[in-house]
């Protein structure tokens, strides 16, 4: 018996990165997992089912929530995962790119927390979990729009934690520091290496790090957490 087994799971961005850790390690525990994603993974999840969500998307949300309980006849979990990263700072970043990061990082978040509440009522309960970011704790050169957006999302969890306290739906929030994935892949090398030589533990994480937990969140061993965050970063906010 998993940690997890017979929770009903909803991970967005379960493609690749953090998401696709967050997915094995849910699957790895006995959860019943749908990855949401615009793309599929490559290779497949064994054990995850996929199905395409575009999380701006409010239509694509009601209708993704509503096949998870058609399927399995309720929700459990939901994972926020999803998201992006602009690094223009404030003088050059346009509004429509400021809108482009907003609409995914923080704007995704309440429509599927909104999408999903109903369901978790339904099932007598269940865990939110939100993926933020240490740039949504501290500041940094640039990425105003994704340091906007990642803290507005650890305000939003703990409006949801209250909200709902009484219905047993916990809502709490991830803070990952940085963690090794296609994202940071991307990133500006020197970027990467500041962040870096600024973590105490002088190393970056793995999503596995980052799906334990989640794992912990999803599961009736945080039964009496809500409306906290989860800091996962080597240090870097213990400073």
């Amino acid at each position: 018996m998993g940690r997890l087994s017979g929770k009903v799971t909803l991970v967005t961005g379960g493609s690749r990165g953090i998401g696709r850790g967050i997915v094995e390690a849910f699957v790895r525990e006995g959860a019943v997992v749908v990855s949401a994603d615009l793309s599929g993974a490559t290779p497949p999840v064994e054990g995850a089912e996929e199905v395409r969500l575009d999380v701006t998307d409010e239509d694509g949300w009601a209708a993704v929530v509503a096949e998870v309980e058609r399927r399995h006849g309720r929700l459990d979990v939901l994972v926020n995962n999803a998201g992006l990263i602009s690094y223009e700072p404030i003088h050059t970043l346009t509004l429509a790119e400021w809108e482009r990061v907003v609409r995914v990082d923080q704007t995704g978040v309440f429509l599927g927390m909104r999408a999903a509440i109903p369901a978790l009522r339904r099932a007598g309960g269940g865990s939110l979990i939100n993926i933020s970011s240490a740039w949504g704790v501290v500041g940094g050169v640039g990425t105003h729009a994704y340091h906007a957006s990642k803290g507005a999302v650890r305000s939003m969890t703990r409006n949801a934690a209250i909200t709902y306290a009484t219905e047993n739906i916990r809502a709490n929030a991830v803070i990952p520091g940085w963690i090794a994935t296609p994202l940071t892949d991307a990133q500006p090398a020197e970027l990467n290496a500041a962040v870096l030589a600024g973590t105490p533990m002088r190393r970056g994480g793995t999503p596995a790090e980052i799906a334990h937990g989640c794992v912990y969140l999803a599961s009736d061993e945080s039964s009496y957490v809500t409306g906290t965050d989860l800091v996962i970063d080597g240090g870097l906010l213990a400073q």
